[in-house]
C-alpha cells in the first residue's frame, strides 16, 4: 500500500533538503521516506518556485471559478427548461 503525505510534511522535508545540512540519505532515514523521493520533491520544488511569485495566477483561479459558477447556472436552467419540455409534450399528462 502506497503511503500519502500531506502538502506540509512534503514542504518541510523538501526545505530541510535545499538547505543541505543533512545528506539525503540522512534526510531519507529522519524521515522515512525515500532519498529518490525527496530528490523529486525536491525537484519539483525549485521547478515550481518562479509561478510561486506570478500575480496573475490568483486571479486566474478566480476567473475559472467564475465560468464554473456560470456553467453550473446554464445546467440547472436547462435542466429545469427540460423538465418542463418534458411535461408539456406528454400527451397522456404522466
Amino acid at each position: 500500500m502506497r503511503k500519502t503525505y500531506s502538502p506540509g510534511y512534503k514542504a518541510k522535508i523538501v526545505i530541510e533538503a535545499i538547505k543541505e545540512e543533512e545528506t539525503m540519505a540522512e534526510l531519507s532515514s529522519r524521515f522515512g521516506v525515500h532519498r529518490a523521493q525527496i530528490q523529486r520533491w525536491k525537484n519539483e520544488a525549485l521547478t515550481g518556485l518562479p509561478n510561486l511569485f506570478e500575480k496573475g495566477i490568483k486571479n486566474t483561479d478566480a476567473k475559472h471559478q467564475k465560468t464554473i459558477d456560470l456553467l453550473y447556472q446554464q445546467i440547472g436552467q436547462l435542466k429545469v427548461e427540460n423538465d418542463w419540455l418534458k411535461k408539456k409534450t406528454d400527451p397522456f399528462g404522466r
